[in-house]
């Protein structure tokens, strides 16, 4: 059995919080002895560890300012501070502190992966955690392999810091049963309205999620006459704001904010478009979950999204990353005869592809092949 450790800044409501849980939880237990480990004790998604899973953290709560702060210690430093035990594999499970502390790892023995999640567009962006981009290339230079969760994001993360490590991609692991299992739950009678084209946008409310551009389409919409009624799903620091422009546009009839909710996916089977509206992102794990429940999807151009939904739009509409293309492409959706029908039965399809079984087995694979010393297939 193979000892594998996977550290994350903290298990948060991110999807890449999300993702890990689902990864862990569905592997093998009888091959791997897994631990996650977090830097900061916090997060809604630790609750849904699996009992197999061996869970540790470094500190109880989150320091403001800790990636600076972090910087004081060299990775090698850091990694005596952080891991105590020994593994047979250590993977850094999101960019920036996480990789810098498994770097620093200084026995032979022990192989690194780092998880990339999103564009990081300069080696200044990617190496913002680092104390410089030459200590960023040193320390990614330390890894025997650099998984990233798209094409998109691959070919960004490879130009940026051009690190002569190997680069492959793993898709996130969504597990498809559960969602589909819960989103037969039912929904509070009077929340949703069946004459109205039901939107739905699901992240942390965060600026780069554009939630406020989405407000602004919706009231376009709204005023012209379309009966659209948009949902979000999450919380977050733009809550405030977002409530603040809904009141002042009379919008409380037309936008609900649902907050964070522990089953997300019974309120997402219910609406007609999922809506990405980010300014970046790595491989959406909202779009493939609604394409897992058949719910079209219309996005933005970010990273992963053609990859996702095709180059020609076979599976979804994917649009430029501006207000003007969302609103026209929502606007589609929402007067265009059969189009929703059309991309319900397309999304049916594609979800299929991103079945737990399979990316499971595709991520233990690839650490077997490590502990064996094999780089490639």
């Amino acid at each position: 059995m193979k000892k594998i450790l996977f550290l994350i800044h903290d298990l948060g409501q991110g999807g890449a919080e999300k993702v890990l849980v689902n990864l862990v939880n569905n592997m093998d237990g009888s091959k791997f002895d897994i631990t996650v480990m977090t830097l900061f004790d916090v997060g809604e998604n630790r609750q849904f560890l699996g009992p197999k899973i061996k869970y540790k953290s470094w500190c109880k709560k989150m320091i403001p300012g800790n990636s600076h702060l972090m910087k004081i210690f060299s990775p090698q430093r850091l990694h005596k501070l952080i891991i105590k035990e020994h593994y047979d594999i250590e993977v850094a499970y999101l960019e920036g502190p996480c990789a810098r502390v498994i770097s620093g790892c200084s026995d032979p023995d022990v192989k690194k992966l780092a998880w990339i999640h999103i564009e990081q567009h300069t080696a200044e962006r990617a190496a913002a955690s680092f104390r410089s981009i030459a200590e960023a290339q040193e320390c990614y230079r330390k890894f025997e392999r650099i998984i990233c969760v798209s094409r998109t994001v691959k070919k960004d993360f490879m130009e940026a810091l051009q690190i002569p490590v190997p680069h492959e991609v793993l898709y996130n692991t969504n597990e498809s049963d559960k969602i589909i299992r819960f989103s037969q739950e039912i929904v509070d009678q009077g929340i949703m309205n069946p004459d109205e084209i039901k939107l739905v946008g699901i992240g942390k409310l965060l600026k780069n999620k554009g939630f406020d551009r989405l407000l602004r389409i919706v009231k376009r919409l709204k005023e012209q006459g379309y009966p659209v009624h948009l949902y979000v799903l999450g919380e977050g620091p733009e809550r405030n704001n977002l409530q603040e422009y809904i009141q002042q546009n009379n919008l409380e009839s037309s936008v609900t904010l649902l907050g964070y909710q522990l089953n997300p996916y019974k309120y997402i089977a219910k609406c007609d478009l999922f809506v990405c509206a980010s300014f970046a992102e790595g491989f959406s794990t909202a779009a493939t979950e609604s394409l897992i429940l058949g719910i079209p999807v219309c996005t933005v151009e970010v990273s992963g999204m053609k990859e996702m939904l095709g180059e020609n739009n076979e599976y979804g509409v994917v649009v430029e990353n501006n207000d003007e293309a969302l609103y026209h492409g929502i606007k589609r959706f929402s007067s265009e005869p059969g189009l929703l029908e059309y991309y319900t039965k397309q999304a049916k399809i594609r979800g299929k592809d991103f079945s737990t079984v399979k990316t499971v087995k595709a991520v233990e694979k690839r650490l077997l092949q490590l502990c064996e010393g094999k780089k490639d297939d």
